[in-house]
């Protein structure tokens, strides 16, 4: 899949239709920067491909190249901040608002991304009865990680920074992920209209459709839907 857009140097960006990735691919989509698509089907382990492995070690996507600098980044919230920096976008100069940022950005990779994959892991693939205090725990961390974005957003405003940032974006790509699965946020108030003012710009629309929409998920172990 090639994707361009007016100007820009061209990028390659390999992924599927993953949290992480479509953090990227809402990037790329809101700095108007033209891309190649190369998909990486991580559920049948093509990650572990010699060619992956040699531009990552760690054998995870997404990886972005810059045929411009000659570049290969992986770690979706570091593509994001290189990217901001290429553009001079979406990311501020002002060092209060930057580390305030860069906090946030810490705290998605750092907490959110994993304990939201874990829910899902045993929301989704443990056998019944398996794992009950596995799931258990990160049902609640899940809910009171949402507790923590959603005093961060009553801090901030409409978005996380004082304007619509690389963190919105990144934190967007695990929260529509996790809403798209039956994890809902109806109550927490700032974080739900949060997530409605993301769900309409445009290219965040197009960019949780690149390189396709999420699959459809049962109801989730160990979960309210209603909630």
């Amino acid at each position: 899949m090639r994707l361009k857009t007016e100007g820009g140097d061209m990028l390659t960006l390999y992924g599927l239709n993953t949290p992480n990735v479509y953090k990227v691919t809402i990037g790329l989509e809101e700095m108007g920067l033209a891309y190649n698509l190369q998909q990486v089907d991580v559920r049948s382990r093509k990650q572990f491909s010699p060619a992956i492995v040699a531009m990552n070690p760690n054998a995870k996507i997404p990886i972005l190249c810059d045929d411009d600098t000659g570049i290969t980044i992986s770690e979706s919230n570091a593509i994001l901040l290189y990217l901001a920096e290429k553009t001079n976008l979406f990311f501020p100069a002002d060092a209060l608002e930057r580390a305030k940022g860069l906090e946030v950005l810490f705290f998605q990779a750092a907490s959110v991304g994993p304990l939201f994959g874990q829910r899902a892991h045993f929301s989704f693939h443990s056998g019944e009865g398996n794992n009950d205090y596995a799931l258990s725990r990160y049902i609640k961390e899940g809910d009171r990680l949402y507790g923590v974005i959603d005093e961060y957003l009553s801090r901030s405003g409409d978005w996380f920074l004082k304007d619509y940032s690389i963190v919105d974006m990144a934190m967007y790509g695990w929260m529509h992920t996790a809403i798209h699965m039956g994890f809902g946020t109806a109550k927490y108030p700032y974080l739900n209209a949060w997530c409605e003012r993301m769900s309409i710009r445009p290219a965040v629309i197009k960019g949780i459709s690149i390189p396709a929409v999420l699959p459809t998920f049962p109801v989730p172990k160990g979960v309210n839907t209603n909630s």
